[in-house]
């Protein structure tokens, strides 16, 4: 198989099922978007984050895998073996930031983006999935994408937050205050 198809070429993609849009369109851009947050997952992982936050951060790139295909799907279309994002992907990162934050001290102030390298890429990716989240939201208004989709994006956010912490914490830098 080859990786370039030319279908493309003029500035259109194919959804799965075959429904060709404009690369423009905004459920291309919402996948494209988790696409992007994915890679960035990727890159936090590169740097060598310890067996505990690869094996949270790879699991998250799974699911990231599962949403992007399902935002590529319309809802109308149903195909065999297609997963779709749920009610446990919500429940699964809602438990992994319960576990954390017992780790954590409780938060007394605003932070800031930084701390550790890994830390500050892990808020980048936080932002990212926060502008996944908002095309996600206008998606939805304009297409039926469900709603877990956008459940999944809030509370991915709040846990890459809560990573960011934690991967200070593990590496014993304090965290940048927000100073008013």
């Amino acid at each position: 198989m080859k990786i370039y198809t030319k279908s493309g070429d003029k500035g259109d993609t194919s959804l799965f099922g075959g429904q060709r849009v404009p690369k423009d369109a905004l459920r291309i851009e919402a996948y494209g978007t988790v696409d992007e947050l994915n890679s960035v997952l990727g890159i936090v992982r590169a740097d060598g984050v310890g067996k505990h936050l690869d094996d949270i951060l790879g699991s998250l790139q799974d699911v990231l895998f599962v949403l992007g295909a399902d935002l590529a799907t319309p809802r109308s279309l149903q195909r065999k073996g297609l997963k779709r994002i749920g009610k446990k992907e919500a429940e699964f990162i809602e438990g992994t930031i319960d576990a954390l934050e017992k780790k954590l001290k409780p938060l007394k102030s605003f932070i800031l983006p930084g701390g550790s390298p890994v830390a500050a890429r892990l808020h980048f990716a936080r932002t990212v999935c926060r502008r996944a989240e908002r095309v996600v939201v206008r998606l939805s208004r304009n297409e039926d994408i469900g709603d877990d989709c956008m459940i999944f994006l809030n509370r991915l956010s709040d846990l890459l937050f809560v990573l960011a912490r934690f991967a200070n914490h593990s590496a014993n830098v304090p965290e940048v205050k927000w100073k008013t």
